[in-house]
């Protein structure tokens, strides 16, 4: 009897462990793929190792874009969905903002976050959302690059993205920072 409910045991988890590879890996094939600039933000944590802290262009979105309208700052970790559409530097770039889900347009994508910090003078700052792309880590001595930073992003249905690529002055991240000295 404890033979059969330890194999039980671990089918279950082996079959929670494939699941979740195969949602991950069915979202990166099928999403759509939009490219973000960033902002620079410093990546080191001793625990965690290397890393860069992304901070999006598309992270700070103006309060006039929303509908309804947004007349002061949003509760922290209030569900915020946003549709992105690429703008004429290949960028994608917010053009409508919402509490509540909707349909994009057919050029646009529905990206999912949610605000952080609430802002002193709302009503002339933009409101902050955190998309879960912020982070992506990379080798170990690595984290600290010189040059302009985009991200390749995957967008699947769900609206949930995950950073495919991240480039350095064009170039992905890896080969950019292979002749790198540390």
């Amino acid at each position: 009897m404890k033979l059969k409910l330890l194999i039980l045991i671990l089918a279950l988890q082996s079959a929670w462990l494939l699941g979740t590879v195969a949602v991950q890996e069915h979202a990166l094939a099928n999403g759509k793929i939009i490219l973000l600039e960033t902002r620079r933000v410093d990546p080191r944590d001793l625990l965690q190792g290397d890393y860069l802290i992304l901070n999006y262009k598309i992270s700070d979105v103006p309060m006039n874009l929303f509908s309804p309208p947004v007349t002061k700052d949003l509760p922290r970790d209030t569900k915020v969905f946003v549709a992105l559409a690429p703008a004429t530097n290949q960028f994608y770039v917010v053009v409508k903002a919402s509490t509540n889900q909707f349909t994009p347009a057919a050029d646009e994508v529905l990206l999912k976050g949610k605000s952080t910090w609430p802002r002193w003078n709302a009503s002339t700052n933009p409101i902050h959302v955190e998309y879960g792309l912020e982070r992506f880590y990379v080798a170990e001595g690595t984290g600290n690059p010189a040059g302009k930073l985009t991200a390749q992003v995957v967008v699947p249905a769900s609206g949930r993205g995950r950073v495919k690529e991240v480039f350095v002055d064009g170039k992905p991240y890896a080969e950019a920072m292979k002749n790198t000295v540390r």
